[in-house]
C-alpha cells in the first residue's frame, strides 16, 4: 500500500470517529471544528484521488511483470477504497461530500437567521401589575369631580361630589404548543430545540400584544382599547375620520384630553399602512406634510411618538369597512396588564414517547383593561 492509499484509509477512519462522536453525543464536542475539519479532510481526500487518476494515466512504456503485478494489486486496492468511501458516505447521510471534479460541496449553516419583529412594541410600554396567584383586579379611577358654589355667611356648604368608577380585569389564559421530531435535536447541528421554545414565548406575546387593542373582553378575554366593554372609554368621544390629511394629526392630538387642558406625553398606535399613508401627505406647497422618523417598531410623526400595531385598522384603505377602529392615541400609562402567573414554557419528551416527538407548550395566566377615564381617543373610519 502506497503512501496515498494509507492516507485515504486514515482520512476515512477518521470521518467514522467523527461521525461516532456526533451520534453518541460526545461531551464538549465543538460542532463548529467538526464541520471545519471534515471539510478539510474532503478537500484533501479529493485531491489524493486526483493525484492517482494522474499518476493512472501516465503511460509507462513495457512494463515488466513486477510492474504488472504492482499495477493489478493497486487496481484492487483502488476498488477496496472506493468500496469503503461508498460504506462511509452511506452511512454519514447528514453529511454532503463532492469528491468529483464538476460535484459542489454543500454546507449547512450553524444558525437560524431571525424573520421581521412579529410583536408590537405596546406589549412592553402599557402599565404592569403582577398579582401571581390572583383571581382578578379592580383598578379604581376618577370618572369626575363636582364644582364649588357661593355661600353666604352662616350658610349651608354647597354639596359636592367626587365619582369614582372601577375597571374589571378577569384572568385570562393564554397558550401555545408546538411539536418537533427528535431527529431535530439529535442529528441537526443547528440549534432548533432552543428556537422553537423562543417560538413558544413568542406566540404568546404576539397574541397579547394584540389583544391590548382588539380584546373583546368576553369571558376569558382580555378587554382591548377598541372593546366596548372598555367601560372608561365614553364612546361620545370617538373621532370619526374618513381619510388621512394634512390635518389628521391635529384633529386627533387636540381632541385627546380634558376640557381644560391638552395632555402631552401620548402615544399614537396606529397600522404600518397608515403611517406609509402619512408620509405620502403633501400639503399646498407640495412637500410632505408630516415628518416622519423610523426606529424599528416605533418612531414619531411631527415629534409626536407612534407604536406600530398591526391590529388597527387601516384608515387609508379605501375598502375597509365602515366603523372600523383604526388608531388610538393617549397615554400608554392608562392601560394596564396583570399578570396573574409568569410566563410557563415546558418542554417534554414523554408526551408523544412512542413517536419520538419533543412537546413544547407554553401559558401566561393574564388580563387587561383601560383603568382610567377616557384614557384613550379613539380613532373610527367612516365613510368619505
Amino acid at each position: 500500500m502506497n503512501k496515498l492509499t494509507e492516507r485515504m484509509f486514515e482520512i476515512n477512519n477518521r470521518k467514522a470517529e467523527i461521525r461516532s462522536d456526533i451520534e453518541n453525543k460526545k461531551e464538549g464536542i465543538d460542532l463548529n471544528a467538526l464541520e471545519t475539519e471534515l471539510n478539510s479532510l474532503n478537500t484533501e481526500f479529493s485531491d489524493i484521488e486526483k493525484r492517482m487518476k494522474l499518476t493512472d494515466s501516465i503511460k509507462i512504456e513495457k512494463p515488466d511483470e513486477k510492474e504488472n503485478d504492482n499495477m493489478e494489486n493497486r487496481t484492487n486496492k483502488d476498488k477496496e477504497i472506493a468500496e469503503q468511501r461508498g460504506k462511509d458516505l452511506k452511512e454519514m447521510r447528514s453529511v454532503k461530500i463532492g469528491t468529483s471534479d464538476f460535484i459542489v460541496p454543500k454546507y449547512t449553516s450553524s444558525d437560524v437567521k431571525q424573520t421581521f419583529n412579529p410583536v408590537s412594541s405596546i406589549v412592553d410600554a402599557v402599565t404592569v401589575k403582577p398579582l401571581v396567584g390572583g383571581e382578578s383586579y379592580e383598578q379604581a379611577y376618577v370618572d369626575s369631580y363636582g364644582e364649588g358654589e357661593y355661600s353666604t355667611t352662616g350658610g349651608d356648604y354647597t354639596d359636592t361630589e367626587t365619582v369614582f368608577k372601577y375597571a374589571s380585569i378577569a384572568k385570562t389564559k393564554i397558550t401555545a404548543y408546538q411539536e418537533e421530531p427528535e431527529e431535530i435535536s439529535k442529528l441537526s447541528n443547528i440549534d432548533y430545540d432552543a428556537e422553537i421554545s423562543n417560538g413558544v414565548r413568542t406566540a404568546l406575546r404576539k397574541k397579547l400584544a394584540k389583544q391590548i387593542l382588539v380584546g373583546d373582553g368576553a369571558a376569558g378575554h382580555v378587554t382591548g382599547i377598541f372593546s366596548d366593554k372598555a367601560t372608561a372609554i365614553d364612546t361620545t368621544t370617538d373621532l370619526k375620520i374618513s381619510n388621512i390629511d394634512e390635518n389628521t394629526l391635529d384633529d386627533i392630538i387636540f381632541s385627546y384630553g380634558g376640557d381644560e387642558n391638552v395632555e402631552d406625553g401620548a402615544v399614537l398606535i396606529i397600522n404600518r399602512k397608515d403611517l406609509k399613508a402619512f408620509a405620502k401627505v403633501k400639503g399646498a406647497d407640495k412637500r410632505r406634510a408630516y415628518d416622519i422618523v423610523l426606529n424599528g417598531n416605533t418612531g414619531t410623526i411631527n415629534s409626536i411618538p407612534f407604536i406600530i400595531s398591526s391590529a388597527c385598522g387601516v384608515l387609508s384603505d379605501s375598502a375597509a369597512t365602515a366603523d372600523t377602529y383604526c388608531m388610538a392615541y393617549g397615554s400608554l400609562s392608562n392601560y394596564m396588564l396583570t399578570i396573574f402567573s409568569d410566563i410557563d414554557i415546558q418542554r417534554s419528551t414523554d408526551y408523544k414517547f412512542k413517536q419520538g416527538m419533543i412537546c413544547h407548550k407554553g401559558n401566561i395566566f393574564v388580563g387587561g383593561n383601560v383603568v382610567a377615564k377616557n384614557g384613550f381617543i379613539r380613532v373610527k373610519k367612516v365613510a368619505a
